[in-house]
């Protein structure tokens, strides 16, 4: 971790990735590390880092751009340790519901009815959207306030929600300024990418536009970037890691350089309507999830199918 608290002067940096659409160019990944790190660590003016925010927003970030990003989060986070011989899922969600239910702890209990520790990470709440941690709340889940209280849940209960403020200060601060500068700014990618969990832990990671699952299988086709268990990349259900209840998406398995598909769609399947809570609100669908978790009604067919996948990874 970096020591030097100097200021830094930004303007190198935003004079490459500042110049729009057509005439931005991407940082190396040490020059993303050590901009990165200045932006963790406080070193940027409000000014500065403003128009790197937004520089990256009218860009995007390159692989190398995220690999050096994540570097520098990583060597600022202490990881939550899973428990020991047991199979271990790390779940970011950070978007919430808009149109559908939110069925990412229906995901979790599935995996953990089946004995496999899950951590999910996120927002307590979103305006406008149902986060998980409302469905969570609803099912008598309650956010863990440090790490020590959420490896103890995940040693007991099998399923812990540690809030990005507990988890990393740092990056909840820069996810709230979505509030001041009115969009969503790099935070909001890299919070779904870190690695909050041991590296033994396999991380679901999701992507929202096509075009970014390519850059997402450049940077965790890196041997460093999907260590231990690796990654399971698929397209998300409105930024969410689960599956869609309605459609099988295709999935990809990335560990130690090597990429794996998983689940291929077939094309000439049939689409069946899943049947689902009447209302996404955090109590209509927490009441669902529990009949489903009973057998009262059927689980989504492509929710289980992800399900099988992650077992499947991490019984190999």
């Amino acid at each position: 971790m970096s020591t030097t608290f100097e200021p830094l002067r930004c303007a190198p940096f935003i004079k490459e990735i500042g110049r729009g659409v057509k005439g931005a160019r991407s940082l190396s990944i040490d020059q993303t590390h050590a901009l990165y790190a200045a932006v963790l660590d406080g070193r940027v003016s409000d000014l500065e880092l403003g128009a790197i925010l937004l520089a990256y927003r009218i860009k995007g970030e390159s692989a190398d751009e995220l690999d050096g990003m994540l570097r520098a989060l990583h060597e600022r986070l202490q990881p939550v340790a899973m428990p020991a011989g047991r199979a271990g899922v790390c779940i970011p969600t950070y978007n919430g519901a808009r149109k559908l239910p939110n069925l990412v702890p229906l995901l979790a209990f599935l995996l953990a009815a089946e004995g496999v520790s899950v951590l999910l990470h996120g927002v307590r709440q979103d305006p406008g959207r149902v986060a998980t941690a409302e469905v969570l709340g609803a099912m008598g889940v309650a956010p863990a306030e440090s790490s020590a209280q959420a490896e103890g849940e995940l040693a007991g209960r099998g399923v812990a929600f540690l809030p990005i403020d507990v988890l990393a200060p740092v990056m909840a601060r820069q996810l709230a300024l979505r509030a001041t500068l009115g969009v969503r700014n790099s935070a909001h990618t890299l919070v779904k990418l870190m690695q909050a969990a041991d590296p033994g832990t396999l991380r679901l990671v999701n992507y929202t536009h096509p075009p970014y699952r390519d850059t997402l299988t450049d940077y965790f086709g890196r041997a460093h970037a999907a260590p231990g268990a690796g990654v399971l990349l698929a397209r998300g259900t409105e930024g969410e890691a689960v599956a869609d209840a309605n459609l099988v998406r295709e999935t990809g398995w990335l560990r130690d350089g090597v990429a794996t598909p998983l689940i291929v769609p077939d094309p000439a399947a049939p689409r069946v309507p899943a049947e689902l809570p009447a209302s996404r609100e955090a109590e209509p669908t927490a009441a669902w999830i529990r009949r489903a978790l009973a057998g009262e009604v059927p689980v989504p067919a492509p929710i289980l199918r992800q399900r099988d996948a992650i077992l499947s990874v991490l019984g190999g």
